[in-house]
């Protein structure tokens, strides 16, 4: 190996990566393709579930291109980031070497970070409640009942429809329809100064209402069964 690329090291020269067939169409132009980059994703652990090593596959490619082309030159480089960093091993790789597209995905990402700092995120997939950026202490029923208006936004409903909705299990202790307004008054004054997304439809319930200070993340893959 002949350099160690760390995530934390900016690279200030500026590299256009173009795809073979850009390369390709660019050849009557003043530019001319001087070689290729190939990122190759995978972690010291998986390499030896395969029963080889990083350093051994940096060697085998090096020596299927000596084979091809004997008066190419190369250069190894592996990225390294913190233990438990997470995320796709291409992706790492990519962002460490500063491969243009990873780096502007990973500035929009920081940006959509930034939007959701201020407002309401009610984040489906872990089951919590943040509040310009900071987790709410939300009990496990009061994000169930925002959860149920959330998930119906625009319905208005009624209490007697979120007892039977949120209160199924036998342990439970059936509150009244009137206790229902306890847990919403609970739930609004954790809310904070965000508390009217949460809207009492006199005579019959409550609704939730898209807000534009509301983020919901439903996370990835298919939806929560209980999206309507």
């Amino acid at each position: 190996m002949s350099n160690t690329a760390l995530l934390e090291r900016p690279v200030t020269a500026p590299v256009r990566i173009v795809s073979p067939s850009d390369a390709a169409a660019d050849l009557p132009a003043v530019r001319s393709p001087r070689g290729f980059a190939l990122y190759v994703g995978i972690d010291e652990v998986k390499a030896a579930e395969a029963g080889v090593s990083l350093p051994l596959l940096v060697d085998a490619l090096r020596r299927t291109l000596a084979e091809l082309a004997p008066n190419a030159e190369t250069h190894a480089t592996v990225a390294l980031a913190p233990h438990g960093s997470g995320g796709r091993d291409l992706d790492v790789v990519r962002l460490a070497l500063q491969e243009p597209g990873a780096i502007a995905r990973a500035k929009a990402a920081e940006e959509a970070e930034k939007d959701e700092d201020a407002g309401v995120t009610v984040d489906i997939s872990r089951k919590r409640v943040l509040i310009d950026g900071d987790s709410a202490a939300f009990t496990y029923k009061e994000f169930e009942l925002l959860q149920y208006l959330v998930l119906r936004e625009g319905r208005t409903i009624e209490r007697s429809e979120l007892v039977s909705a949120l209160w199924q299990s036998p342990e439970d202790e059936t509150p009244g329809e009137r206790t229902i307004d306890v847990h919403v008054r609970r739930l609004r004054a954790k809310l904070g100064r965000y508390e009217d997304i949460v809207r009492t439809v006199r005579g019959i319930g409550y609704r939730f209402d898209r807000h534009a200070d509301v983020v919901i993340r439903y996370g990835h893959g298919t939806p929560s069964p209980d999206r309507f």
